[in-house]
C-alpha cells in the first residue's frame, strides 16, 4: 500500500541523502512531499549534484496529512532546526509514533525536539555527544531501528540499509 512521505528540507542538504532513499522510496510507490518556507521554490545540495523543487510550504501542510517522516542529513536539518515551525512538524511524527527515517545530521532537528530521550539512535560522528545529551541511547552502527518507528544511519555509505530498514517499516 503506497505511503505518503513528508520530507523537511532546504539549501545544503547531503545531495545523496535525498536522492537515492528518495528514489528507493518512489520505485517502492510511495509519494513523497518536499517541504520548506514556500513551494516551488527550488533548493540545493550542498555538492552541487542535487536541485529539488519543494512541493509545499511549511504552514500549508499538516503532519495528519503524512504516514512518514524523512529528514536527509547535510546542513539542512540544522537550518530547519532554528524554525520552530519544522522542529513541531517533526515531532508530531514523534508523538503520534509515526515512522520517521533520519540519516547523518537528520536526528538534529529530533534533538531539537527533544524527542529522543530513551529511544534508540545513531547520527553522523560530530552529533554522537548532541544525541547522547538528548537522552538517546547511542548506538555507533550502520542503521539503528528503535521499536517500530525510528530509523536512524550515521553517514551515506550507510544509505543502502537505512532505506532497506526504512521500507521493511512502512511495507
Amino acid at each position: 500500500m503506497s505511503k505518503k512521505i513528508a520530507v523537511l528540507l532546504t539549501d545544503s542538504f547531503e545531495d545523496v541523502e535525498y536522492t537515492a532513499p528518495a528514489k528507493e522510496f518512489k520505485e517502492a510507490g510511495h509519494s513523497l512531499t518536499v517541504i520548506e518556507e514556500v513551494k516551488c521554490k527550488t533548493v540545493s545540495g550542498k555538492q552541487g549534484e542535487a536541485r529539488v523543487e519543494i512541493d509545499a510550504g511549511i504552514d500549508d501542510v499538516k503532519p495528519e496529512e503524512f504516514d512518514a517522516l524523512f529528514i536527509p542529513g547535510g546542513f539542512s536539518p540544522d537550518i530547519l532546526r532554528a524554525d520552530q515551525r519544522y522542529v513541531e512538524f517533526a515531532n508530531s511524527f514523534m508523538d503520534d509514533k509515526k515512522p520517521v527515517f533520519a540519516i547523518c545530521h537528520g536526528p538534529q532537528l529530533l534533538i531539537t525536539a527533544e524527542a529522543l530521550q530513551g529511544r534508540d539512535a545513531t547520527g553522523f560522528k560530530s552529533i554522537h555527544v548532541d544525541l547522547k545529551n538528548a537522552g538517546a541511547n547511542l548506538q555507533d552502527k550502520e542503521v539503528v531501528v528503535c521499536g517500530n518507528q525510528l530509523v536512524t544511519s550515521r553517514n551515506p555509505d550507510d544509505i543502502p540499509v537505512f532505506t532497506r530498514e526504512a521500507l521493511k517499516l512502512i511495507s
